[in-house]
């Protein structure tokens, strides 16, 4: 009786467990999710989401020390055990004990795997004994050897990457069996904490985490200690990321968005400058961290685009976190007199010529008494006098001259800005609010004959090229080109000197907002348009963050490097 009560306990017990346990026949042959690659016009990877697609490799097509630095680390006794290492289990169960919950696994690869391909990472007793039951559901079916494959084809290994040839190509650039020392150290060490070790996310906790797999692999005798060494200094190069997700990969996803085929891989080629969209980021990084306390500012973006065609090349949504809120695109900021070249625009299109004369003087305008920042007025000055030094009173003046708000409005809408603006004489001055890559576009026609152009980042799609807008006239050529060379006049003389580059032509306007709430710099250099905005998420004042101060120079740094 008691023999048939135990076996009917027993099964219960063992039905406890399982009822839920999946299929292993099935989820030996699970599919993973779809790869979206970014690549740069060249062709070369810039980012990736999704899973990472890699090549099936087998140990023997291994290094011998890939495979070595795993087993190290994960499980050194696999040569020597079955499904279960009983000297782990041991050593995991006092340390759950003492802990009263599961802190410490002692499974084997085999569980592992078991693990990787049924389970979750749930640290449940229930869990263990699933993956148990898995485990030597596998030990039956396969080899040893047999199952270290299915190990390094499948341990995910962070960003997506699942098994080791696909972590190589996404973090070293290279097939799994190119990999070198120190390279397979590192890709050892992230089965422990894939998301916090890689890489891309924190290259010295990635070094530090495969100094401890060398030290393992020594320990255990399958490296010398001289060659554990000299794997130790190259480690911070190994560690160096390859690509980083960057904003303008961020803005790419969230555009083409409709474009992604469901449920399948897709490739786009992009417009991404790699090694501007880096010198970008990092110049306005180092802005905010050196000069951001001294100007009461902590956030910007930058845009860089081709002032012939629209095509973006570097596009910065902001400092710090780049899958948040990008500024770039989503933000709408006054511009202040960065919207002044418009505005002198459409008075040379309503008739005054470039050479004409304006009336920098007090002015009243029921009851509206718009002031210079200097507080000093110069009488009358030429157009490019007045757009150098950004005079107020004389842009009101060229505002009316043009035939008002709504004129100069119709002309910004031409260009490409279809944001609000206010119909008054404040229109003048800014108080509109536009996008970082919306005036980025607006600047190219100034200085590619007149033709707005269409901000665009992706030009094929799995190798198929996509339609892009292409530029068409939009105001007279002659306007547009003089409006170009009055704004060469801002960083020769002007508000914007600190964007003057010896032996490089560079032309553009200031911005400064009330209370210093925004800075701008938009400019040309080299056939591209940069357009760089700086102030806070909170909209709060800045200290005298004027356009040609930080804007500026972070303009010049970007220019340097195009």
């Amino acid at each position: 009786m008691f023999a048939i009560w135990g076996t009917v306990g027993t099964g219960l017990t063992v039905l406890w467990f399982t009822w839920d346990m999946p299929n292993p026949s099935v989820a030996v042959t699970q599919t993973r999710r779809p790869a979206i690659r970014l690549l740069d016009p060249a062709g070369h990877l810039v980012a990736r989401f999704g899973d990472v697609s890699g090549n099936v490799v087998l140990p023997g097509q291994l290094p011998s020390y890939v495979p070595a630095a795993f087993i190290a680390i994960e499980d050194r006794r696999f040569a020597k055990h079955g499904a279960f290492d009983g000297q782990g289990i041991f050593r995991a169960l006092v340390s759950d004990i003492l802990h009263r919950r599961v802190v410490q696994g002692g499974s084997t690869l085999t569980q592992q795997v078991a693990k990787t391909l049924f389970l979750g990472n749930q640290r449940t007793w229930r869990r263990k004994v699933q993956e148990a039951f898995l485990a030597l559901w596998l030990w039956h079916h396969y080899s040893r050897r047999e199952i270290l494959g299915i190990y390094l084809n499948r341990v995910y290994l962070g960003e997506g990457a699942y098994g080791v040839d696909a972590a190589a190509r996404l973090y070293f650039n290279r097939s799994a069996s190119r990999l070198t020392l120190a390279q397979a150290a590192i890709l050892a060490g992230l089965p422990k904490a894939p998301s916090a070790l890689n890489p891309l996310v924190n290259s010295q906790a990635a070094a530090n985490r495969a100094t401890q797999v060398l030290d393992a692999m020594v320990s255990t005798g399958v490296i010398s200690s001289g060659r554990a060494r000299e794997a130790m200094t190259q480690l911070a190069d190994a560690a160096s990321p390859v690509s980083r997700t960057s904003w303008f990969a961020l803005w790419t996803m969230q555009h083409e968005a409709a474009s992604i085929p469901e449920g399948e891989d897709v490739s786009f080629t992009t417009t991404m400058n790699p090694g501007l969209q880096t010198a970008a980021q990092a110049a306005l990084d180092a802005a905010i961290v050196e000069h951001g306390a001294q100007y009461h500012v902590s956030q910007g973006a930058i845009v860089v685009l081709e002032a012939d065609s629209g095509a973006v090349r570097a596009l910065v949504g902001g400092v710090g976190n780049r899958e948040g809120y990008n500024r770039a695109v989503l933000a709408r900021r006054q511009t202040g007199s960065a919207i002044k070249p418009v505005v002198w625009l459409a008075g040379l299109m309503a008739g005054m010529p470039a050479d004409s004369m304006v009336l920098d003087a007090p002015l009243n305008l029921h009851g509206y008494r718009p002031h210079d920042y200097e507080h000093v007025y110069r009488g009358a000055v030429s157009l490019t006098q007045a757009l150098a030094d950004s005079m107020n009173t004389a842009a009101i003046r060229i505002l009316l001259r043009a035939g008002g708000p709504r004129r100069v409005i119709a002309v910004a809408r031409s260009l490409g800005l279809d944001d609000h603006f206010p119909k008054d004489a404040t229109m003048a001055l800014g108080t509109g609010a536009v996008g970082v890559l919306q005036l980025a576009g607006a600047y190219a026609a100034f200085f590619n004959g007149g033709r707005r152009v269409t901000p665009y980042g992706v030009t094929a799609i799995n190798g198929v090229p996509v339609p892009v807008v292409p530029p068409e006239p939009a105001v007279p050529a002659e306007n547009a080109r003089a409006v170009a060379r009055m704004m060469r006049a801002v960083v020769t003389s002007g508000t914007g000197k600190a964007a003057f580059i010896p032996g490089i032509y560079t032309a553009g306007k200031t911005g400064t907002t009330q209370d210093y709430r925004d800075g701008w710099f938009v400019g040309y250099a080299k056939g591209d348009i940069i357009a760089v905005w700086l102030g806070n998420d909170d909209n709060s004042p800045g200290k005298d963050l004027l356009g040609g101060t930080l804007p500026a120079q972070i303009f010049k740094a970007v220019a340097q490097a195009l």
